[in-house]
């Protein structure tokens, strides 16, 4: 099979997803924020040698490419395809990122956290993969949920402001009206 790539745009202006007929990540996702923790990835090593690359988010069968804005994507789009079209065919979706968290068994978690991750599952996490993000959730006590964008929502101007007021919109109205949601600050 030959390998086929689509670029479609994100609703952050500074990421572009790249999607193959072909795995980029079977189990989980993959969010890498700087060059150092890509370890032994070199579709990632290669990604992050070009200039202006900010971000990577693999994802299923998706690259998503966030950029700094000083670099325009007439320029960066053409090599980031030539990286792909050269790394993917050998690239092992089954890698394992020692950066990733462990899925969690959602069993542990208390039944209040059980209820909003399913409803983020749901109605939220679907529109983030969609657009080359995601979210997790950092904690939640005393009615405070606190969670940590991942992909290009980490990076969209709209994540801090319409993105999450949606997320409150919905949590409040499906979940608890009192429920407070917030952004966790980089570690």
């Amino acid at each position: 099979m030959s390998l086929e790539i689509q670029v479609a745009p994100t609703p952050n202006p500074n990421a572009l997803k790249f999607m193959c007929n072909t795995d980029i990540k079977k189990d989980g996702k993959s969010s890498f924020k700087d060059p150092y923790r890509v370890h032994d990835i070199p579709l990632a090593k290669e990604l992050f040698d070009l200039r202006g690359v900010d971000q990577l988010h693999f994802f299923e069968n998706v690259v998503t490419v966030t950029k700094f804005t000083f670099e325009p994507w007439e320029s960066l789009e053409p090599k980031v395809m030539e990286v792909m079209k050269k790394l993917v065919p050998s690239h092992d979706p089954d890698f394992i990122d020692p950066t990733q968290k462990k899925k969690i068994d959602r069993s542990t978690l208390s039944p209040e956290l059980q209820q909003i991750e399913e409803i983020l599952d749901r109605r939220i996490r679907p529109g983030l993969q969609g657009d080359g993000g995601d979210l997790a959730v950092e904690g939640y006590e005393k009615n405070i949920l606190t969670i940590k964008y991942q992909g290009a929502c980490g990076t969209c101007p709209s994540s801090s402001m319409g993105t999450l007021e949606a997320i409150r919109g919905i949590l409040k109205d499906e979940y608890d009206p009192e429920i407070e949601v917030y952004i966790a600050p980089d570690a």
